[in-house]
């Protein structure tokens, strides 16, 4: 029986708007700075009324460095499952000096959602805004894209299978490769 298709999902940036300070993005520290991302609900029901699940992948390494707690990152998913189609949500809490395996872009919570779901990750997409994203999609073995919000940071050394503008834009490029599946198995 083949696996199920999924996209996984980077949260800060790609589902709520991260908070900008001097060109780079942070998370929003409480469920206050939570803005959803305008096109994020009509974008998820296209995605969910095509068949996939949709499974949030996030680091948010500030429960570990003290700037939040594991129930303020709680509730803000408690919020944007309530507003929002998403099945699950994989979680790091590590920085990087803990050279976990699943702090991105280490493929580890990829491989966490799907072993959980049973997804093909060859016929699943990554969307993300930021080279970690990336990174981890492609170890992972699922098509990648990128949300290019202008970020002033470094980039990824592996490109995208995409760069758009937009949720929306990441959805029509996903529903597009599933209409051709000559050119996508599944």
């Amino acid at each position: 029986m083949p696996g199920r298709r999924a996209v996984f999902l980077d949260r800060d940036g790609v589902l709520n708007e991260s908070v900008v300070r001097d060109g780079k993005p942070y998370p929003p520290a409480s469920l206050a700075q939570v803005v959803i991302v305008p096109d994020a609900l009509a974008s998820l029901r296209r995605l969910k009324d095509h068949g996939f699940l949709l499974l949030v992948v996030t680091n948010q390494p500030d429960v570990r460095r003290g700037s939040t707690t594991q129930e303020q990152v709680n509730q803000i998913h408690h919020f944007l499952s309530s507003q929002l189609p998403l099945d699950d949500f994989f979680v790091c809490y590590h920085d990087d000096s803990d050279a976990c395996r699943c702090r991105k872009p280490r493929p580890g919570l990829i491989e966490a959602g799907a072993a959980a779901y049973h997804v093909d990750v060859a016929s699943s997409f990554l969307v993300g805004d930021r080279w970690r994203d990336i990174e981890a999609g492609v170890a992972a073995g699922c098509r990648t894209i990128f949300i290019d919000r202008g970020y002033n940071e470094k980039n990824s050394k592996l490109a995208a299978d995409i760069t758009v503008s937009s949720l929306s834009g990441a959805a029509d490029w996903i529903l597009e490769q599933k209409a051709h599946p000559t050119e996508f198995p599944g």
